[in-house]
């Protein structure tokens, strides 16, 4: 809970060590220098399950959505097996997402099966690490699968620094193709079009009930001016808190920090910290 509410991160990278790129290291520690989160790892680079537990309890973390990514291109493959224990030691704090590459997974439907088996909350896609365009029609059977289970589709929409990055597949505008074949399919936009999709992201969500803004790596202060030209106390009932874990300062300094930069009221503050999400995701509990 944070300030009587429920709070949800919808985006931590809860990887192995050993399964990531140099460039994923350097990353987490610029961008997480504000606090340990190497503490919550051994001596070999795994995640100690109680320490991870103890450092989003003392967040005021209620759940926290966690990433596998297979992207061999850029990150590396931090295969969604690895979060199992994680979310053994807590379920009820810990949920997976899965994810898929067209690139790597055939069919994706099957993998898609194989990884919500394991209880993901969502599917996420990574059309820029991955290298391709989510309108892509190799993903329809994937996306058939979501719309069946009732799960949501989180979809990369940002500029990614990683080398073997693509970023002109972060273009949020497909996702307006997709809905055409999949109209009631829902998509969480994360990083909110991070770049120069900002206006698209936000006329996508503003425009369509099932699209929603997901807010990882996007420094609170800057939300204002991002999102300048649309209404922005509409806007912010449809953001979904989230923070990049561990390449964030600190997860309930970031909640506080969007609250204060767009000046929510209460009930929208609420939303934006876990209400949404709490709406969005499968299978989420909170408290």
């Amino acid at each position: 809970m944070i300030d009587g509410h429920p709070l949800v991160d919808a985006h931590v990278h809860a990887a192995r060590l050993p399964t990531l790129r140099p460039a994923w290291r350097e990353w987490a520690e610029e961008f997480g220098s504000g606090h340990r989160w190497q503490d919550v790892y051994d001596a070999d680079g795994t995640i100690i399950p109680e320490r991870l537990d103890a450092c989003f309890e003392a967040e005021g973390v209620d759940v926290a959505l966690l990433l596998a990514e297979y992207s061999p291109k850029a990150t590396g493959v931090q295969p969604i097996e690895d979060l199992l224990p994680l979310v053994k030691c807590n379920p009820r704090r810990f949920r997976p997402i899965a994810n898929i590459n067209p690139h790597l997974h055939y069919p994706v439907d099957a993998e898609l099966e194989r990884q919500l088996a394991y209880g993901a909350a969502a599917l996420k896609l990574h059309p820029v690490h991955g290298g391709f365009w989510i309108s892509d029609p190799m993903l329809y059977p994937a996306y058939q699968v979501c719309r069946e289970a009732g799960i949501p589709v989180v979809v990369h929409c940002g500029t990614s620094s990683f080398p073997g990055s693509a970023n002109k597949y972060a273009d949020p505008t497909p996702v307006d193709d997709v809905l055409r074949d999949f109209p009631d399919l829902t998509f969480v936009l994360a990083h909110g079009g991070r770049g120069w999709w900002y206006d698209a992201a936000a006329f996508l969500a503003l425009s369509r009930e099932n699209v929603w803004i997901e807010l990882s790596g996007l420094p609170p202060r800057r939300l204002p001016d991002y999102y300048a030209g649309h209404p922005l106390g509409r806007l912010a009932r449809k953001f979904i808190f989230g923070t990049d874990w561990p390449g964030v300062p600190g997860v309930a300094r970031n909640a506080r920090a969007v609250t204060a930069a767009l000046d929510l009221d209460e009930e929208t503050a609420a939303l934006v910290h876990g209400g949404n999400a709490l709406k969005v995701y499968a299978g989420l509990e909170a408290g």
